[in-house]
This record gives structure tokens, sequence and C-alpha cells, in this order.
């Protein structure tokens, strides 16, 4: 099966996202989008030990996924597309990157957060960007691993 998916995970590429997620979808590229990783080749490298050598990681900044993401989405390749937060997602999907899901995969306890799912932690701000991201027409849903059923996020937020 190929695909593509869109994620939103604190931890980014572990083990989750190239056993669960690999395994099911035989990704070729992982797009991690972060300014701050993009600068910092020694981390990137950490994030890449964990691959096998069939799926290449590559860390964009925002302007880097806006101009590279279309072109690798209608390329017909297996992706996964990684920010650490929904905000970033919500800036692609207001960029015109066309998403139809977003995957919340993994954000986690913190000040003023409130428990979802025992992988899911909201704060106001969270829940204001489900909220958005639905209103452009992308479906938000939290989902661990593929062997587990998705969750509506718009139905826990309002």
């Amino acid at each position: 099966m190929s695909g593509v998916l869109f994620r939103v995970d604190e931890r980014l590429i572990h083990g989750q996202v190239v056993v669960g997620w690999g395994r099911r979808l035989h990704p070729d590229r992982i797009v991690v989008v972060s300014d701050d990783l993009s600068r910092q080749p020694v981390e990137q490298d950490i994030y890449r030990t964990g691959l096998p050598a069939s799926i290449k990681a590559v860390f964009w900044n925002f302007s880097e996924a806006v101009d590279g993401l279309p072109a690798l989405l209608d390329s017909g390749k297996s992706i996964i597309v990684l920010t650490e937060d929904l905000d970033t997602m919500l800036r692609l999907a207001s960029a015109a990157v066309t998403i139809e899901e977003v995957n919340v995969g993994g954000l986690f306890a913190g000040e003023g957060r409130t428990r979802l799912l025992p992988y899911v932690w909201f704060d106001a701000e969270d829940e204001e960007r489900v909220r958005e991201l639905e209103a452009l027409g992308v479906r938000v849903v939290a989902q661990d691993v593929p062997t587990t059923a998705p969750v509506r996020l718009r139905e826990r937020v309002g």
C-alpha cells in the first residue's frame, strides 16, 4: 500500500512512524518540516540512524516545505510528512499544500494541556488549530499506530 501521511508528533521520527506506519505505507521519503531542525545537521543524522536504507529523510524549513511538497505529492511516491505541532500543519494547509487528513500521533502532557487520549494532550491553541484545519476541509484524527481505529478530533474539541 502506498500513500501520504501527514502526521503531528512531537517525537518526529521514531518507532511508531518507522515500523508501524512505515510497514503500512512503504514510504520512499519522510519529510520533517521544522525550521529549527532544518538548521541542525547533527540532529538530523541522529533521526536518520533509525531509518532503513530504503527511506530517505529530509528536513525542510517551512518555506522549503511549501515550495517542495506540491511536486513531491504529485510524484505518486509514498511519503510521510511530519511536524512537531498542529500550528505548523495548519500553516502548511493555509499555504495551499493539499492536505486531506492530518494524523495526530503524539502530543504529550504539559502545562495547560488536557488529556484527550493517552497519547494526545491539547491546550486551547491545539483545540483551535483543529477547528481551523477542519474549516479548511482537513479531517483531523488521532491514531498512534495503523492497527488502532482513528478518532475524529473535531468531536473531542467541539
